[in-house]
This record gives C-alpha cells, sequence and structure tokens, in this order.
C-alpha cells in the first residue's frame, strides 16, 4: 500500500497512513486503522477518514474502543502546505491536531 497523506477536516495537515497505521508528520505513531475508522495508542476512537485524505471525529463513538497497542517509530515527512477547511457536520467534530499528540 502506498503512503497516503491526511489533514484534518478544518483543513491543518496531520500525516500519513503506512499500512494500517496513522503517524503525525513528525514519524509519531497515533493510531491504528480499522476500515476508516482510527484507534489510538490506548486503544480508544480518534475518528475517521472522510473525503478520501480529511480526518474528522464522529462525537457519538468517542466511548468505543478497540485494543491497545505499542507504537513504532515512523518516518518524518515535510509538513505539506494546509487547505482550506470544509464546514462541520452536526455531530462531529475536527480530529485532533498532530502536535496534541
Amino acid at each position: 500500500m502506498a503512503t497516503q497523506h491526511f489533514w484534518t477536516w478544518r483543513g491543518k495537515f496531520f500525516g500519513y497512513r503506512s499500512g494500517d497505521n496513522l503517524y503525525t508528520h513528525r514519524g509519531q505513531h497515533v493510531g491504528k486503522f480499522y476500515g476508516e475508522e482510527i484507534y489510538g495508542v490506548d486503544g480508544r476512537y480518534l475518528g475517521e477518514v472522510m473525503n478520501d485524505d480529511r480526518l474528522i471525529t464522529h462525537k457519538s463513538k468517542k466511548a468505543w474502543a478497540k485494543p491497545a497497542f505499542g507504537p513504532i517509530r515512523g518516518s518524518l515527512y515535510t509538513k505539506y502546505a494546509n487547505y482550506a477547511g470544509y464546514a462541520m457536520y452536526a455531530g462531529y467534530e475536527d480530529f485532533p491536531l498532530a502536535e496534541t499528540f
């Protein structure tokens, strides 16, 4: 699977996917993909992919969980430019910024 880059719903560059893992642009392993949903190191739901390359969090899924995992170091990437954000859907909030991990 080729590396895929992601931005938050509001348009901030986040990082990339490698296999089933989500990394910040600094190479910090912060999530695992289960289909389009992403779960954090502690197993808690972080968000999901929408519109192919945007990350967003569904508020009603915040209590969902999967097994916790040990993070592995990823590669550093040059931080890509930010994009214009999208209007927020009801029941959703923006995915956490890479700098919050």
